[in-house]
């Protein structure tokens, strides 16, 4: 699906993410990346293929001052 020079990772690696947006949605809280994965803001994901990944948002900046 990338037709980019240097190949974004693939929607079933594990670094998925590190594809480039092609779309975006903010205002609906999601985008799109050249691999097929939807991103949303909550870093939740759907795959090409229909997984859905889980948040996976780790702690508040500020949490992790106290």
């Amino acid at each position: 699906m990338c037709q980019h020079l240097n190949p974004c990772p693939p929607a079933d690696a594990t670094d998925r993410e590190a594809a480039l947006i092609i779309a975006t949605f903010r205002e609906q809280g999601w985008s799109l990346l050249c691999n097929g994965v939807i991103i949303f803001e909550d870093t939740g994901e759907l795959l090409p293929d229909g997984t859905m990944i889980e948040p996976h948002r780790g702690p508040a900046v500020h949490a992790l001052a106290a």
